[in-house]
């Protein structure tokens, strides 16, 4: 498939990303997980329709793409005002969504607000909401808030130089779920060169916690909101075992529930929480079918533009 780099100017800069497939293919926007880049969709993309146009981007303060102005947080709600930008800057009117982790959460959200633009959501070892205990979120936003004006108050040199192969390194051991190649796919946008080595391109910031934070009940509000067909496909050693709370874990299964009531698809695969980059042909089958029968099927009476 033909690629393609991308840049949308935002106010404090740019989104880059790559782009796959055909100009006037179906648009299907894909959006990585945390501390990852575009990279994520390497070996996926490859295995699925054809008929598409991929629109992999970095997430503002990943891969190539800006980091956010000084003092500016990064939050989920930030995130989905992104999407809008880059929606808007290629023109698009009907699209679906390819998320995984973190991305997920974003894609639900915009799905939720937006629902009359997403055919289909497809969210890859995600949840779309995660929500937070009610009792907690005061102090999970105080700790989020006090992190970042913590970490503003430091004068010393906040990165470090890598050689590539440390840099490597420190990837696979931060991500045990990284296959080695995956690990090389994402240092291509993951790495910036500097006198004496590299350095990670990701923003220091993106590691304080969310501060966008709902309930249960309000997650399941914004989820009755969309409208798209979605595709959860989870993995067995997946997020279950990487929720960022403690408390999260029991709200899974009331989210579960709801997804199937909602005639939503739920299918578990082997694998760990980067199936979809390790091994993509456990998933591809899955996304590809939805992509066919429920965006490509009805796309002959839209019209898309990218």
């Amino acid at each position: 498939m033909a690629t393609e780099e991308l840049s949308v100017a935002v106010p404090w800069g740019e989104i880059r990303g790559r782009v796959w497939g055909p100009k006037h293919g179906y648009p299907v926007l894909c959006l990585h997980g945390w501390a990852d880049n575009c990279g994520s969709f390497n070996t996926l993309i490859p295995l699925l329709p054809k008929e598409c146009r991929y629109v992999a981007v970095d997430l503002a303060g990943h891969g190539l793409s800006s980091h956010r102005p000084l003092g500016v947080f990064y939050c989920s709600a930030s995130y989905v005002g992104d999407v809008s930008r880059i929606v808007d800057a290629l023109q698009l009117k009907r699209f679906s969504i390819i998320a995984h982790s973190m991305g997920g959460d974003i894609a639900a959200m915009f799905t939720a607000l937006y629902p009359e633009m997403v055919d289909a959501l497809v969210l890859l070892d995600s949840y779309g909401f995660l929500p937070t205990n009610s009792a907690e979120v005061s102090q999970v936003m105080r700790q989020g808030m006090d992190a970042l004006l913590q970490f503003e108050k430091k004068t010393e040199d906040k990165t470090r130089v890598y050689t590539y192969e440390k840099a490597a390194e420190r990837l696979m051991t931060a991500n045990p779920t990284l296959s080695e190649q995956s690990v090389y796919i994402l240092l291509e946008r993951g790495l910036t060169p500097v006198e004496g080595g590299f350095v990670f391109s990701r923003d220091i910031r993106v590691n304080f916690k969310n501060i966008t934070r709902f309930s249960l009940e309000q997650s399941l509000e914004m989820l009755s909101k969309i409208q798209a067909s979605v595709l959860l496909v989870l993995a067995r050693g997946g997020s279950d075992r990487i929720l960022s709370e403690p408390a999260q874990d029991k709200f899974t299964s009331t989210l579960l529930q709801r997804f199937r009531e909602e005639n939503h698809s739920v299918v578990t695969v082997t694998g760990d929480h980067h199936v979809h980059l390790n091994t993509p042909e456990i998933v591809a089958p899955f996304v590809s079918d939805l992509l066919q029968t429920k965006a490509l099927s009805q796309s002959h009476c839209l019209e898309h533009k990218l």
